[in-house]
């Protein structure tokens, strides 16, 4: 249970303005390393790089705190499963009364190449289900900013439901891992940059990676 002075101390007014960092994606084993989860895995990777153990229930989101340089972080993997994750990312930015433009939703994308990311400051759902949810819940407001984790198209025919709940190949999985690695690494310069900065370097990076790789199978 997270206490009043827990609360206090991350939102006292001498301290700079905290982050809310959430990952989308489905609890329990079933799930893990498809490619609906990369939200999930983004915010592991992120917590383990900057030491924030991932060890509280808050908000129906398994949760972590801490610090990044001088910058409160909270990070939050909801267990509503997606459809529902606005049911868990709303809360959580009202219970620590954080603006919209300071919380980040990491989601999978089917328009962008495997392992290609974005920083997007605001913009529709596309489709997806996860952030459906959390613009409802947000009544409709879209100015919350996404890092966007292209996981392709699916293949021929096949139908996107099935082709979101499969586990990577070996050549994707490949692809994924250096992109969580280059998520880290933009997230640290969000946070120490702000997010103009880091986004306009970040985006100019991954727009020459999409030119790389988006003709090459996975």
């Amino acid at each position: 249970m997270l206490n009043r002075l827990s609360r206090r101390c991350f939102s006292s007014a001498a301290a700079p303005l905290p982050w809310l960092f959430v990952g989308l994606g489905n609890p329990g084993d079933k799930y893990r390393g498809t490619r609906h989860n990369v939200g999930f895995e983004m915010i592991d990777a992120f917590a383990s790089s900057v030491g924030i153990p991932m060890d509280t229930v808050h908000c129906k989101a398994l949760f972590g705190k801490g610090f990044v340089g001088d910058i409160p972080v909270f990070l939050a993997k909801p267990q509503t499963y997606m459809n529902l994750s606005g049911e868990s990312t709303e809360p959580l930015a009202a219970y620590y009364k954080l603006p919209l433009n300071h919380v980040l939703v990491f989601h999978d994308d089917l328009n962008l190449p495997c392992g290609v990311l974005r920083l997007n400051d605001k913009g529709g759902h596309g489709s997806h289900k996860g952030l459906k949810s959390v613009i409802y819940h947000f009544r409709g407001n879209r100015e919350f900013p996404r890092l966007r984790i292209g996981i392709g198209r699916p293949p021929g025919q096949m139908d996107p439901k099935a082709f979101l709940l499969q586990k990577f190949n070996v050549t994707a999985r490949q692809r994924i891992d250096e992109a969580l690695q280059e998520g880290v690494d933009a997230l640290k310069l969000l946070l120490s940059q702000g997010y103009d900065e880091s986004a306009k370097r970040f985006n100019k990076e991954q727009k020459y990676k999409h030119l790389r790789v988006q003709t090459l199978p996975v």
